[in-house]
Parts: structure tokens; C-alpha cells; sequence
């Protein structure tokens, strides 16, 4: 996982930084010292250009609250990526600095780890399955690297870092974001800045982002998004508990229990999750050619759009662990699909689905088109060659 925010998602802001109108800071209880948005944005710059964050420990909550209706979707700490639409899901992370890094998924009766040792292999462990895989990590390979997030992914999609989250946010926002800042914020026991960002744009869902950075290292500790016309974020991750402190050795190291399936592959090779792979499965940046993947407008009211297909989405994944694990795709859409409206205009006719934060319109002619926009502005996008 990237715990520092990529420098180019800064640059996207950089418009925003020099529009000395939209800047501004609000004064709070003075437990930090006094800094504007364009000051932490360049720290937290800094901080992103470093070799390797702090060593840490810690763990995050994720939980949304879109007002999707009743779902019959997995509970407790399900691995499957549908489990992120409602309810809350915890990660405990631990860094230990030259390439040590373990991330751990607990559920109700199992869990997933990925532990990277730092001696020139990974594992990722999923006791529910009694399977353990044993990745080589090509020498160099940092801990952070786009191989290392791959891997972790595909064992637990559902693993949602602040860090991860803050870059999304920053590459959204650009000149039409109003940014302020607050002080006298703290997260999980330590004192934080707060990043608040306002879209401009009245299609646009988000009402504000809040987005808290350690006062000390400024590290991401918590993003909270708000939906126009709520007091309570739609969606939110954050650190309940963190530790600025290096673990314990034992935290990276790991053997397989007697009996469990042992896997070998290889970080980049040929079956293995790589940083090519994952942009071949549409991980490329908004705009970038991803394939299948089209993306209309910019910012907070970028909306991408896909080739979809209703019986595709209904088909359960079939090996292992797949995009469905633990939940059944038929009762999932069905039940998204009660709550949809029809809809027409000059590019067609569909279905559209809204939640808080979110809305999709599904095409007649076999097309997905979602963003954190109005219905109204789907459909203009739906329009566009």
C-alpha cells in the first residue's frame, strides 16, 4: 500500500494553490502551529517523494452509509468488494521500514493477511481457504511498489488505506474547489490538520471532503466525504488507533500451519498479479486509454463510462477467491435494480440507480456510466461522442 500521496495528485491542486481567493484558514484550538492549504499541500509533497514513510502500526475503519436500499450483501469483515457498500470493515496495518509491511483482514471465523518480510518474498494468507502463497519479490522491489498494492489487492479488494483514498480526492480536486483549513483536529489520539475541500460545481454529489493529516509527519489519517444535505459523511477511513513506532519483528515473519496449501509465485510473472496486469484491468489514470474504459468531463463530475452487461454482472466468479466471494451477484443487482428509475432522453433509454454519494445510469445499448454526479448529468454524458 502507497502511504504517501502521489506527487502528481498535488500537481492537480497546484491551480487550486495560486487562486489566492479560494484559500483560507480557520482558526480552531492552536494545539499545531498555523498553516495554509497550499503549506500542508506541499508537505505532504514532501512527504510523498520520501523513500519510505515512518515506521507505524495501526488500524483503519472503513464505512459507508451511500442510502443504498437493504442489500443482501455478506456481514462482518467480508473480503467480497460488494461488502464496501454498507456497514463498517477493519484493517490493521503494520510498517516496519526496509520492505516490512503486513496487512491483516479479520472476519467474524477467518481472516486474510498479506505480510511482506523484507527478505525478498510475500505472503498472503487466507485461513477460511487453509492457503497460504508465497510471492518472490524481485530485488529493489519497494514495499509500496505497484506490484506489492496488486498483490495485496487481489487477496482483499476490500483494503482501503486514508492514504489511498486522500489521493483520490486530491487528483479530483482542481481551480473549482474552494480548500480551507482546519486546526485543533485529532484522529486516533494525535493532533491533525484538516483539508477541507468543497466542489464548486453544483452536479457534483460531494458536498465537502474532509481530510485530516498527521501533524507531525503529515500522513493521511482520515478522510470523511459528505453528500449534499447530510451532517454525517457518506463514506469514511480512517485510523482508530495508531502508533508512530516501530512493531515488533515478529509481525513480518510467518510459516505456514501444518496442512495448508502452499502456492509459489513470482511478483510481475506470468499468472502473478504486476503492475501491468493491473493496468490492463482498466488501472490506468481517468483519461489515460484505459481499456474499455471511457472517461467524460474532469474533476469531481468525472464520469467514466463502460461496456456493461446485466447477465455478465449476474455470472458468479468461478476458482478461488473471486470478484463475488461471499456474496450472490443476482440478489445484489436485483435488489439495486427495484430502485431504479427509467429513463430517456436523445441518447437512449435506461436505468438509473442514485445513491448519496453515487449514480448509475445503465443503458439499453449496453453501457455503464457512473460518477459522483446528478442523474441529469449522467444522461448529458450518456449524449456525448
Amino acid at each position: 500500500m502507497r502511504w504517501g500521496v502521489p506527487v502528481a495528485a498535488i500537481a492537480v491542486v497546484g491551480a487550486a494553490i495560486g487562486a489566492a481567493p479560494v484559500i483560507a484558514a480557520v482558526q480552531g484550538d492552536p494545539s499545531l502551529p498555523d498553516r495554509t492549504a497550499g503549506q500542508l499541500l506541499a508537505e505532504v509533497a514532501k512527504t510523498a517523494r520520501q523513500q519510505a514513510p515512518p515506521a507505524m502500526s495501526g488500524t483503519v475503519v472503513e464505512t459507508a452509509s451511500l442510502g443504498l436500499p437493504a442489500l443482501p450483501l455478506p456481514g462482518g469483515s467480508s473480503s467480497s468488494p460488494m461488502s464496501l457498500l454498507s456497514g463498517s470493515h477493519t484493517l490493521k496495518v503494520w510498517y516496519g521500514g526496509d520492505g516490512r509491511l503486513r496487512l491483516a483482514l479479520p472476519g467474524p471465523m477467518s481472516e486474510t493477511d498479506v505480510i511482506r518480510t523484507g527478505s525478498g518474498e510475500a505472503w498472503v494468507w487466507q485461513s477460511d481457504m487453509n492457503t497460504a502463497t508465497r510471492y518472490k519479490v524481485p530485488q529493489g522491489t519497494r514495499a509500496g511498489s505497484a506490484d506489492g498494492a496488486e498483490a495485496a489487492h487481489s487477496a482483499m479488494p476490500t483494503a482501503t488505506t486514508p492514504a489511498e483514498v486522500a489521493a483520490q480526492v486530491l487528483k479530483a480536486a482542481d481551480a473549482s474547489t474552494a480548500i480551507t483549513v482546519e486546526n485543533g483536529q485529532h484522529v486516533a489520539g494525535r493532533a491533525a490538520y484538516q483539508l477541507v475541500l468543497t466542489p464548486k460545481d453544483t452536479s457534483s454529489l460531494v458536498k465537502q471532503v474532509k481530510l485530516a493529516l498527521d501533524g507531525e509527519n503529515y500522513i493521511p489519517l482520515r478522510v470523511q466525504v459528505f453528500s449534499k444535505g447530510a451532517s454525517e459523511p457518506a463514506f469514511e477511513v480512517g485510523f482508530t488507533q495508531v502508533s508512530f513506532s516501530a512493531p515488533a519483528p515478529e509481525n513480518f515473519a510467518f510459516t505456514p500451519p501444518a496442512g495448508a496449501k502452499v502456492e509459489e509465485k513470482t511478483l510481475g510473472a506470468e499468472g502473478a498479479p504486476s503492475a501491468e496486469k493491473g493496468m490492463e484491468a482498466g488501472g490506468q489514470a481517468p483519461g489515460k486509454g484505459a481499456k474499455g474504459v471511457r472517461t467524460i468531463g474532469a474533476g469531481w463530475t468525472t464520469v467514466a463510462e463502460v461496456p456493461f452487461s446485466l447477465a455478465d454482472l449476474r455470472k458468479p466468479a468461478t476458482g478461488g477467491r473471486g470478484k463475488w466471494d461471499n456474496g450472490d451477484p443476482t440478489k445484489v443487482v436485483d435488489s439495486l435494480l427495484k430502485s431504479a428509475k427509467q429513463v430517456s432522453g436523445p441518447w437512449g433509454s435506461g436505468r438509473v440507480i442514485q445513491s448519496k454519494l453515487v449514480s448509475a445510469l445503465i443503458t439499453d445499448d449496453g453501457r455503464l456510466l457512473v460518477g459522483a454526479v446528478t442523474p441529469e448529468a449522467l444522461a448529458e454524458a450518456a449524449g456525448r461522442k
